[in-house]
């Protein structure tokens, strides 16, 4: 599976993530990173923001909200067999993470790292989730957040396809710089390894199972 991986929104090379697609460039754009609000007209107006976005660089999107298939991991794997990539946006990344593993889309995802075509794209959360844990990233995101139709303990764990962790809006205009660099003072303290991410900087890499 490819990978585009950037720190905010699509970054200043938008075209590197339409370049990793084949020919079809159908992509479910995935925001439970922000079911933390209830602001319908917000998140609409982000969605939309979104598909805008993606459609100046050649992509075809459509909203995946993953609360669908919480505890319907087989109709989610049919659903995602419609699409050729994803777009997961930023918000609370154990919102995210939480989600992922509601649906089984985190069980798919893995499942899948072996295929040659399919393109997942994020930034901010999207990317978080991925590394091997959010701890330190409790620092900018409160893991005691419950939106409605969910449950259970935060989950710290990531998905582990990154072997690093990622700190996303580090020196940069973003309202939560402040907090990246608590959060990357975290990594250095717990030795960990990370990369630091400035908004207009991204990651693109291609990744396989063992």
């Amino acid at each position: 599976m490819r990978f585009y991986l950037s720190s905010y929104r699509l970054c200043s090379s938008p075209l590197k993530f339409t370049s990793m697609f084949s020919k079809r460039k159908r992509v479910a754009i995935i925001m439970n990173a922000l079911d933390f609000s209830d602001d319908a007209e917000w998140i609409k107006g982000r969605q939309l923001r979104e598909t805008e976005d993606l459609r100046a660089i050649g992509l075809e999107s459509e909203l995946l909200d993953l609360r669908s298939f919480f505890g319907k991991t087989a109709e989610l794997e049919h659903e995602l067999s419609r699409f050729d990539g994803f777009w997961v946006v930023g918000g609370n990344a154990f919102v995210l993470r939480k989600a992922m593993e509601h649906s089984g889309f985190d069980r798919l995802l893995l499942s899948k790292l072996n295929s040659k075509y399919l393109v997942y794209g994020g930034y901010s959360a999207g990317v978080c989730v991925l590394c091997p844990t959010l701890d330190g990233i409790h620092l900018v995101d409160r893991p005691d957040v419950i939106p409605s139709g969910y449950h259970g303990e935060p989950i710290w764990e990531g998905l582990g396809i990154l072997k690093y962790c990622v700190a996303p809006h580090y020196a940069s205009e973003h309202h939560e710089s402040h907090l990246i660099d608590e959060a990357i003072q975290y990594f250095i303290d717990n030795k960990r390894l990370f990369i630091a991410l400035k908004d207009g900087e991204s990651l693109s890499c291609e990744i396989l199972a063992l």
